[in-house]
């Protein structure tokens, strides 16, 4: 079992954040600066610079740091592995995914996992694809579901289901009553985005460029940060956007929005990626498997 106050330390050096450390933890702000100040005195040195009410690690923090990353992911690995001997599959189980898919596609996987396997603790954080990539990279999540293949070292990619995107509009803005629409067509029209980082954009943009038409050409309106907000501005006539299917199927059912195929079709994998250099528990390649399975079946 990791030394409490490891725990503490790390979650303080994470956040760089006492409060958001001890909002994480479900202890108090005290509670944490007491742990912290131990550790401290117990090794003659300081962890963090305190100043003009931000945190920063000293060099003495940085190496505890990569030490405390190692210690807790072997104790993770430990009590996994022990409860694996017993036949039983629980404990934590963190899973990240970008906006759309955790929005839109994992709450029914989870919800059945988790029904499966009720001694599991699994826990979503949401993000971009590029956070998310990051993350699992620096093993604060053990598996991501992301829209592009990792980029970073060290991490496996696998394909876990494909998505097709299509252009969405209100139904009284001048593109609703096409069949489909092509690239070139489309750079006449106000472009409402997602913003830089979002895998969303990183293939929308690719999109574009193989087709002859550059991102920086089209008539962008605005940069948004989730599907939601990209329905809701498209929903008020501004202009178009280009989204997963599964992310409009409730407004298309109300004839709040309108889908235009792109013509040629615009198509993406999704991707389970994880560490490549971490010991994977029967729990996490559980997961991956019925993700799959669970996203293929949706008609993903």
């Amino acid at each position: 079992m990791a030394d409490r106050r490891l725990q503490v330390f790390h979650a303080v050096a994470k956040h760089l954040s006492f409060t958001r450390a001890a909002d994480a933890l479900f202890m108090t702000q005290p509670a944490v600066t007491f742990q912290i100040k131990q550790l401290e005195e117990q090794y003659s040195t300081r962890l963090f610079e305190r100043r003009h009410g931000s945190i920063s690690l000293t060099p003495a923090g940085e190496l505890v740091l990569s030490y405390a990353e190692r210690v807790l992911a072997l104790t993770d690995e430990m009590d996994i592995r022990l409860s694996e001997m017993t036949g039983e599959m629980r404990g934590p189980l963190l899973v990240g995914a970008s906006t759309t898919i955790a929005e839109f596609m994992l709450p029914k996987v989870l919800g059945e996992f988790n029904a499966l396997y009720p001694q599991v603790r699994a826990r979503l954080i949401v993000a971009n694809s590029e956070s998310i990539e990051t993350r699992v990279a620096e093993h604060t999540i053990d598996i991501g579901l992301i829209e592009a293949p990792a980029k970073l070292g060290g991490l496996t990619s696998q394909i876990c289901c494909e998505d097709e995107l299509r252009v969405i509009c209100a139904p009284d803005y001048p593109l609703a009553e096409m069949k489909s629409v092509t690239p070139k067509a489309l750079s006449e029209f106000e472009f409402i985005s997602r913003e830089p980082g979002s895998g969303t954009r990183e293939i929308t943009d690719a999109y574009f460029r193989s087709h002859n038409v550059a991102p920086d050409s089209l008539k962008m309106q605005m940069e948004l940060g989730s599907p939601e907000a990209l329905k809701g501005v498209v929903s008020t006539g501004l202009g178009f956007a280009i989204v997963s299917r599964a992310v409009v199927e409730k407004e298309l059912q109300l004839g709040e929005l309108v889908s235009i195929p792109l013509k040629p079709p615009l198509t993406r994998s999704l991707y389970l990626v994880f560490p490549q250099d971490r010991f994977q528990s029967r729990l996490s390649a559980t997961f991956i498997e019925f993700a799959k399975s669970k996203l293929k079946e949706m008609g993903l």
